[in-house]
């Protein structure tokens, strides 16, 4: 499953060594989450629209400087 997939790192990544972070791919109609650290290991797969409304609600609730 992650051999075919377009792995893409957050932007927010790029601090320190640039390879603490998640990576996603679009995997229709889920989206993969992997640990970057770590790619050969577990993949969590949520459906889209949960992946979604979790990212919408971080931006929300984002404190400032965090």
């Amino acid at each position: 499953m992650t051999e075919a997939l377009n792995w893409r790192k957050s932007t927010y990544s790029s601090g320190g060594d640039g390879d603490t972070c998640v990576e996603i791919a679009e995997s229709h109609p889920r989206i993969a989450i992997r640990d970057s650290k770590t790619p050969a290991h577990a993949v969590l797969s949520v459906p889209a629209l949960s992946f979604a409304a979790f990212v919408e609600h971080v931006k929300r609730n984002a404190r400032p400087g965090a």
